[in-house]
């Protein structure tokens, strides 16, 4: 590594990069493990900086809660609202990098060198990728989003097929229900996982090709240098230690709410605050189990296992479901998808404020908070894949996949609501609005609903595991330097600290505020990943193709 701050060029060791034995200048000390109290690795500032603030805005946020909740509401929508038009480019210019570099020559680099090769399997690491990314999210939104969205948030102006009065209104029904599928699916489609895909690929690069740490600061050495080893370099790390917490804890706490209302739906168990604190135990208690095992026997079982288990439930929605019209919903959901496309990544023009700055800002806000998770995540698995077949792998694939899912939940979801008239689903999403009990009335009005219900709670609970010791695993890299080897009492730390800021927030009822709070991080993450579109076509063009 050069002693100056100039960033021409950037040397990438020969051969793999071994992150424990690579010298950096700014000294041994910063790489290898320095074990303190508790057999922590604390010297790194990020650590102890990170854990303190958290602690501090837990105890501010439930002191002045009535003051502060509103504060940060207003602060995300504000940035939603006023912003949306940031978002949406953005979010465009991820896509676009990331489809620009496959189909360029610059696709044909391999992460790690040109003589490694994958460490995991196809199949395993597709499980992590999912279970990461937004396994979870799919099942909260796979039936919510396209019934919301053919008949209340009208996107781009297309009407409602229901009149005020609940009825049907047959010649609105096919643009609607064409029109819900589109806008779900481009909330779940390239937009989201080029956003992952920017991150994890200059964490890849960096990381496994030119021998610095696997952390979020090392996409900034093409731009300050040696500077990223000093408080530059906390400053991006602490506020990616921030993002990932605040969203996993708040994930947490909602998704402890939803399980609650699904075994309150499936078994008549009280919904109540005691029931959500004892499901946020069990998630945090599996999920150290996971993370004592580390990411082979943890993480990747647990992915191999939820992968399995969503499709089985999908093949069974497929199976007993309107089959013919999730297929045939599935092709015309692409083909909306395609011709919808660029009028919904339009920001400019529009008169649908509700579905653009309520749904699509805020979602590209969300997403990019949990990029640093889920990008460092994704990095840490990849290493041996060639650029192009990562980006394919993490951008194409996956949009393909949550377009069936979503054709199959959404689109069984959608027929129930015009062919029944006493369809669940439109009690819990149109007449009453009970987002946590959509995919629970959706399965009640197919076969086996008993079975299925029990097979949706399981499902996003470990959804839910794999995503706190995963997380665990990212901040604990983040908070020792981008050392992948940190104590496990670290690891440990981390995982437990998730699951106490959920019950702590939950019980002083601050998840509000905390969800407000870890998206609105997403708009300097934002610019963070626009300037890593720049460092990774740098990186990419030194390195052998």
């Amino acid at each position: 590594m050069s002693d100056s701050s100039d960033s021409e060029a950037i040397p990438a060791p020969e051969g793999p990069a071994n992150l424990i034995e690579t010298d950096f200048e700014i000294g041994q000390d910063n790489i290898q493990p320095k074990i303190g109290p508790f057999g922590l690795d604390i010297h790194n500032p990020v650590f102890a900086i990170s854990a303190l603030v958290v602690i501090a805005f837990v105890v501010v946020t439930l002191a002045f809660q009535n003051s502060l909740g509103p504060m940060f509401n207003d602060l995300r929508n504000w940035l939603t609202a006023s912003l949306d038009w940031f978002f949406l480019m953005a979010g465009n210019i991820f896509v676009l990098v990331c489809l620009g570099i496959v189909v360029s020559p610059l696709g044909r680099v391999r992460l790690g060198g040109k003589d490694a090769t994958p460490d995991y399997s196809y199949f395993g690491w597709f499980a992590m990728l999912f279970a990461a990314g937004m396994g979870i999210g799919l099942m909260f939104f796979g039936v919510l989003e396209p019934v919301y969205h053919m008949a209340i948030s009208e996107p781009l102006g297309v009407p409602s097929p229901f009149a005020e009065d609940g009825s049907l209104i047959p010649e609105n029904l096919d643009a609607a229900r064409a029109m819900g599928m589109a806008a779900t699916i481009y909330h779940w489609g390239l937009h989201p996982w080029a956003i992952y895909a920017v991150v994890a690929l200059a964490l890849a690069l960096f990381a496994f090709n030119k021998g610095l740490p696997l952390t979020i600061r090392s996409m900034f050495y093409p731009i300050f240098g040696e500077k990223v080893w000093g408080w530059p370099g906390h400053i991006i790390d602490i506020l990616a230690v921030f993002a990932t917490l605040f969203g996993l804890a708040t994930s947490l706490g909602f998704g402890a709410q939803q399980a609650n209302a699904g075994l309150a739906f499936v078994f008549g168990i009280p919904n109540s605050i005691e029931a959500q604190v004892v499901l946020i135990l069990i998630i945090t208690s599996v999920a150290l189990i996971s993370v004592l095992r580390g990411l082979d026997g943890g993480v990747k079982l647990l992915s191999e296992v939820n992968m399995v288990l969503a499709m089985a439930l999908l093949l069974f929605v497929v199976l007993v479901g309107p089959t013919l019209s999730i297929f045939s919903g599935f092709v015309d959901g692409l083909i909306a998808y395609g011709r919808d496309l660029i009028p919904l990544s339009n920001p400019v023009g529009r008169d649908d404020d509700s579905y653009r700055q309520g749904w699509t800002a805020f979602y590209w806000a969300w997403w990019i908070s949990w990029s640093p998770f889920v990008g460092m995540f994704i990095a840490r698995v990849s290493r041996g894949r060639t650029v192009r077949e990562f980006i394919v792998c993490v951008l194409i694939i996956p949009t393909v996949v949550s377009v069936f899912w979503m054709s199959a939940f959404g689109g069984t979801a959608i027929e129930q609501v015009v062919e029944l008239a006493d369809s669940q689903v439109k009690e819990h999403v149109i007449d009453s609005y009970s987002p946590e009990l959509s995919l629970f009335g959706m399965l009640a009005d197919l076969p086996l609903a008993s079975i299925t219900s029990v097979l949706a709670v399981v499902l996003v609970i470990v959804f839910f595991v794999t995503s706190s010791d995963s997380g665990s695993l990212v901040i604990d890299t983040i908070t020792a330097g981008g050392k992948v080897d940190a104590p496990v009492s670290q690891r440990v730390f981390w995982a437990s600290f998730e699951g106490l800021v959920a019950i702590a927030l939950l019980v002083g009822g601050g998840l509000g505020a905390l969800q407000a709070m870890a998206v609105s991080t997403g708009f300097p993450f934002a610019i963070v990943l626009l300037v890593g579109c720049w460092a990774i076509v740098k990186g990419l063009m030194d390195e052998p193709r």
